[in-house]
């Protein structure tokens, strides 16, 4: 990790006493509770969107759903989340497309 470099004597000071947590919370441990239940709700609160879909791929997405044993808007929603988390990936066909094309181009 990069060390960050400090503007002046007290910034150096100031984040050494950090380092060696010479700081100490003035919070009761029933008010450090309150603040981490509002950190975690902050994080998992849920938000409704609207998209745009072809009538044909919601179909899909529905029958899908359907074969998983889970609503579709649920499906949808872990779809996006695994993507954000690097589980799923997006393939492009185009590129697939030129690939093939440029191979059968080469064999004759």
């Amino acid at each position: 990790m990069k060390r960050t470099e400090y503007i002046d004597k007290d910034e150096t000071e100031l984040a050494k006493s950090l380092e060696t947590e010479e700081w100490v919370s003035a919070l009761t441990s029933k008010e450090k509770k309150q603040y981490d239940q509002y950190a975690r709700n902050s994080l998992t609160k849920q938000k409704r969107i609207n998209i745009r879909m072809t009538e044909r791929d919601l179909k899909k997405i529905q029958a899908k759903a359907v074969e998983e044993g889970v609503p579709y808007q649920s499906l949808i929603s872990m779809l996006i989340h695994k993507y954000n988390e690097g589980r799923v990936f997006i393939q492009e066909r185009h590129n697939k497309r030129t690939q093939r094309i440029s191979q059968k181009t080469v064999s004759r």
